[in-house]
């Protein structure tokens, strides 16, 4: 299964792929999709061509996208639900049923840790992925997305042959 993650950035949206193989995972792409300062409807649509074109050129079969986090300045909050929203969009135009994890739920998954920082995520998936050059802090982002997506995956899996076992 090809596994898409995205991390969502008004600036700056991450995204990163990895093939997953039983418990096997390997890292296929990363990168960044970068929108200019300017009118927000102009980055946004920005935004979904560059997406778009990975979606395109990668095909994955699977995608994940990190909830937005609130903080104080409601304005920025808001203007960070929106690049969410094109990240949803873009996986679902294309067909793909789409994961959505909370930031502490990532790091719990990837590093072993809620509350990790960057540069602990950033370590954890270079080790998940050994070899990876990574794009950027947002791109590392995305990586870890897309493991806690396939690892999310990988457990429901392995809870329904376990039911379908004691059920038959």
């Amino acid at each position: 299964m090809r596994v898409v993650g995205i991390d969502p950035g008004l600036r700056n949206l991450g995204w990163g792929i990895i093939d997953v193989d039983g418990s096997r995972l390997t890292h296929v792409a990363n990168g960044i999709c970068h929108s200019d300062s300017g009118e927000l409807a102009a980055r946004l649509l920005s935004l979904h061509s560059q997406l778009t074109a990975v979606l395109h050129e990668f095909r994955p079969e699977a995608a994940a996208v990190e909830h937005t986090f609130v903080n104080k300045d409601a304005v920025a909050t808001l203007k960070l639900g929106q690049a969410r929203g094109i990240a949803l969009l873009v996986p679902a135009q294309a067909g793909l049923e789409v994961g959505e994890y909370a930031p502490n739920a990532v790091k719990k998954t990837v590093v072993g840790v809620g509350h990790a920082a960057k540069v602990q995520v950033d370590h954890m998936v270079r080790l998940h992925l050994p070899g990876v050059r990574i794009a950027g802090p947002d791109a590392a982002d995305a990586l870890a997305v897309a493991i806690c997506h396939a690892h999310h995956v990988q457990s429901s899996g392995r809870l329904q042959a376990a039911l379908k076992r004691a059920a038959g």
